[in-house]
């Protein structure tokens, strides 16, 4: 895998589909002001007075990314609605913390097994990964809480219902985090470039595995976290695999090791 996963960001719903955006200052205000799980408020460009004032003070309180977007981008997301020049991104489902993860392991009698997304901006690419990771039988998913895609509408659907099965903590800091699984005794690699073969690597214990985002990959800081890095070889003319499809090969590898020859007779 390569630090240039340049894949374009996905495209976007059509936005009369969709059911987790709030409109309106009332609306956010209200929602900012309970606990609902919000992603991101987004404001028109050069808004800050009166009552957008206190919801930017509030979101930003709570931890919620604040967009400055334009007055085009709003009326998109919400057609036929008076947005008054804010709206707000809703969770589709709501966040775990990071103790679920373990305490679902170990409900399960099974080494922690769990997927880091590092800067996934791409909503259908992080669908993918959850459905992956329902499908392996992983523990959760953690994401860091900004600059990147949060459990939108659009991650729910791509994940084919896999939201529903898979817990997803928001962490402020994925090497932090990383630090924290450590403690924990797990072992943390990347897949990115210049790493060990991915099918040498031993995936058996209590393990976290990190996928890059689409633009950059596995972030310098993350990385130099990790224990150890895994690699997939490219045999044709590019040099990198989208991150999802990436992912999955990655982690059927760890599940083959993990589960040893019931992987090769799951009947």
């Amino acid at each position: 895998m390569s630090n240039d996963n340049r894949f374009g960001a996905g495209g976007s719903e059509p936005a009369e589909q969709r059911n987790d955006i709030i409109a309106g200052r009332n609306a956010v205000l209200e929602a900012l002001r309970s606990d609902r799980a919000i992603d991101s408020v987004m404001i028109a460009k050069g808004e800050r007075q009166g009552s957008l004032r206190v919801i930017v003070e509030l979101a930003r309180e709570r931890g919620i990314p604040v967009r400055e977007v334009s007055p085009v981008k709003l009326d998109s997301l919400c057609p036929g609605g008076r947005h008054q020049g804010v709206c707000a991104g809703t969770a589709a489902h709501e966040y775990a913390e990071l103790s679920d993860l373990f305490a679902l392991a170990e409900q399960r009698g099974e080494p922690p097994f769990i997927i880091l997304a590092d800067g996934m901006s791409d909503p259908h690419n992080l669908g993918a990964i959850l459905r992956t990771a329902e499908a392996v039988g992983a523990h959760g998913v953690v994401i860091p809480k900004r600059r990147a895609s949060g459990l939108t509408w659009t991650v729910g659907k791509a994940s084919a219902g896999a939201l529903e099965y898979v817990p997803v903590a928001r962490v402020a800091n994925l090497a932090s985090c990383i630090e924290e699984l450590k403690k924990k005794g797990m072992w943390v690699c990347a897949a990115d470039m210049d790493g060990d073969s991915w099918c040498g690597a031993d995936m058996t214990g209590p393990l976290a595995v990190v996928i890059g985002g689409e633009d950059g990959g596995v972030s310098r800081l993350v990385r130099e976290k990790c224990d150890f890095i895994v690699s997939l070889p490219m045999y044709g003319r590019i040099n990198s695999l989208n991150a999802s499809c990436a992912c999955a090969v990655v982690l059927y590898e760890a599940a083959r090791q993990r589960n040893g020859i019931r992987a090769k007779n799951p009947k």
